[in-house]
């Protein structure tokens, strides 16, 4: 079988987030902390924000989209009861970012988020506690709902393994998506799904296999019900609101995605292979060498070899 272990190698290094692209957002996320902390201090002194990084960022999983776009999930919270609204605590964020870029934060659903337009992206999620109770987080219209997202971080933590081999996965799953897009799901998802996959399987120590070894987990827990629950509160299904057009979307994606996976892994050629996977993975992916896998072509010859040995009219 052809080997693109090391494509893979090269495929993760171009869809991960690099020093300067981290740099900046780091630069940005800290003049956003600044700007909030004084808005506060100056608006509303009796909220005082204290802040979470979150997410993939903090999971190490963060990929640049085709669009050359990341993002970091900067999470506020408060330490005391909130006497708004959770909309109107959001615009309070809102007001106090407003102005950092040329472009104008979007009030999300879930977020406020300020767009460095070209380059990333930094969400700002909204939560309050109080003793004895959980993280409460503001949701657009809808008021607070319990949401940890620490606790989140804390369940992949114990899921990682010391080679990086999970987080990679994840990432090639995310990159993805993002080729795919048309509602693929989102990177929460894809690390819920990856992670609970890999309980099932032996990590190998070529990329390629796998990969397709957990995507086919991925199915073959998918079949037996199409969920995906967050292991962490509020322990909602990712699924759940998912028509059965968008369902079917994915699940066809996915087979889509193992029968090619199989094909490259049959291959011999390694540029055929490549070209496999990136029929889903996209045009970051490389292309492979036009050759023949040594591997198999001496084992192959060996074996020929061998044949024509135990064969004394062969040569005749």
């Amino acid at each position: 079988m052809a080997n693109c272990h090391s494509l893979f190698q090269d495929f993760h290094e171009d869809i991960s987030i690099g020093k300067s692209k981290k740099d900046r957002m780091m630069n940005s996320k800290n003049g956003l902390r600044k700007r909030i902390r004084k808005w506060f201090k100056d608006n509303h002194p009796d909220y005082e924000p204290k802040f979470y990084i979150q997410g993939s960022y903090k999971m190490k999983t963060g990929i640049r989209t085709k669009d050359d776009i990341c993002d970091l999930d900067d999470g506020i919270y408060f330490f005391r009861e909130p006497d708004v609204t959770a909309t109107t605590l959001q615009t309070w964020v809102w007001n106090a970012v407003d102005g950092y870029t040329s472009t104008t934060p979007e009030h999300r659903k879930k977020c406020i988020r300020s767009i460095f337009s070209g380059d990333y992206e930094i969400d700002h999620p909204i939560y309050y506690k109080v003793d004895g109770q959980n993280y409460r987080l503001a949701v657009k219209n809808n008021g607070f709902e319990d949401s940890d997202p620490k606790e989140m971080v804390d369940w992949f933590n114990k899921q990682k393994d010391v080679d990086g081999k999970l987080i990679r996965h994840v990432k090639y799953l995310k990159a993805w998506c993002d080729n795919k897009r048309n509602k693929m799901p989102n990177g929460l998802a894809m690390t819920i799904l990856a992670s609970n996959a890999k309980t099932k399987i032996v990590l190998n120590s070529r990329d390629d296999i796998t990969l397709k070894d957990i995507l086919k987990e991925i199915k073959k827990a998918l079949n037996i019900k199409f969920e995906c629950i967050v292991p962490a509160v509020p322990n909602d299904d990712l699924f759940a609101d998912y028509d059965e057009t968008r369902q079917t979307n994915f699940l066809t994606a996915l087979d889509n995605f193992i029968e090619d996976a199989e094909k490259a892994l049959r291959e011999n050629n390694q540029l055929t292979a490549s070209k496999l996977w990136r029929k889903h993975l996209g045009n970051r992916f490389p292309e492979g060498e036009d050759k023949e896998d040594e591997s198999r072509s001496q084992h192959a010859a060996a074996i020929a070899a061998g044949a024509a040995k135990s064969n004394p009219w062969a040569s005749e």
